[in-house]
């Protein structure tokens, strides 16, 4: 069994105030923990988790927050296979309040331009789906945040994507 989060020398070195180098925009998929696949460690890292890694207008603002005000140089949106949320923009699920959510990954498989009727049983189809909006939302951090481009403008924040594979581990980089 694995030592508590809470009794590790991190925590208490960060107990006071946190100073992370990157922050991340991932899904909330249990199988791509931005800490593990990274291996970093408490303190090192922003990460702001929803499904699809979408930049909606709430993860904006933290994302904001962790590079104007917190000092974060690195944004990473990280995109991974066998994506459920992808899967279900590419099914057109609808359920509650995710179909908002859902919605604004579509336009990523729309972007593909696919001919036939999209089905997420296609493996190669929700790859390249994950890869678009894993794209789409690495433009967006800065095409809806005047805050974060002027900081990319200036030469204080890169943004980047990537994408991991839940298979093998692999992360494949995107500027």
């Amino acid at each position: 069994m694995k030592a508590t989060p809470g009794s590790s020398p991190a925590r208490r070195c960060t107990a006071q105030q946190q100073a992370p180098f990157a922050a991340v925009l991932g899904c909330i998929d249990s199988r791509v923990p931005p800490e593990l696949v990274f291996d970093q460690n408490i303190g090192d890292m922003f990460v702001a988790r929803i499904a699809g890694n979408i930049a909606s207008t709430d993860i904006i603002g933290s994302l904001e927050f962790a590079t104007a005000l917190a000092g974060a140089k690195l944004i990473v949106v990280l995109g991974h296979s066998e994506c459920g949320a992808v899967k279900g923009a590419i099914d057109d699920a609808r359920l509650g309040s995710l179909t908002g959510v859902l919605q604004q990954i579509r336009p990523a498989l729309k972007a593909l331009d696919y001919k036939g009727v999209p089905s997420s049983k296609d493996k190669a189809l929700v790859q390249r789906v994950a890869e678009r909006n894993a794209k789409d939302a690495a433009a967006h951090l800065t095409g809806r945040s005047p805050t974060m481009a002027g900081l990319v403008r200036e030469g204080k924040l890169e943004i980047v994507y990537a994408m991991h594979d839940v298979a093998t581990g692999k992360v494949s980089w995107f500027g």
